[in-house]
């Protein structure tokens, strides 16, 4: 099994969350959180007065999926997530040991699901 973490833009939520149905994930977290990467912070405008945004909006989202479906979450991230701009975000992907159902002690991937 392996952990998928991304981060990305809130606006292109709907669309990776709807990609990521048709790959069969239906188990998903998402956190908002705000980061800071290359494209640095930005100017914002609150009752016309400037000021810096140093962190910007991304939602991170943690799924657990078995090892066949990684390079197919993968492209569905990389196609709907994409901007072409900086700051469109990351993906890490993390070995996962075990994982266990709590209500049923389930344990593998029939835990995950």
């Amino acid at each position: 099994m392996k952990k998928i973490e991304t981060i990305i833009r809130p606006s292109v939520f709907a669309e990776v969350r709807q990609a990521l149905a048709l790959e069969g994930i239906d188990g998903l977290s998402v956190t908002e959180i705000a980061g800071i990467g290359k494209q640095e912070g930005r100017v914002g405008l609150f009752r016309g007065n400037a000021y810096k945004m140093e962190f910007s909006p991304k939602l991170k989202l943690e799924m657990v999926v078995e090892e066949s479906k990684v390079e197919s979450i993968i492209d569905a991230i990389l196609e709907y997530a994409s901007t072409g701009e900086v700051g469109d975000g990351k993906i890490f992907i993390y070995p996962v040991e075990e994982a266990i159902r709590i209500r049923t002690k389930e344990r593998g991937t029939i835990a995950v699901g």
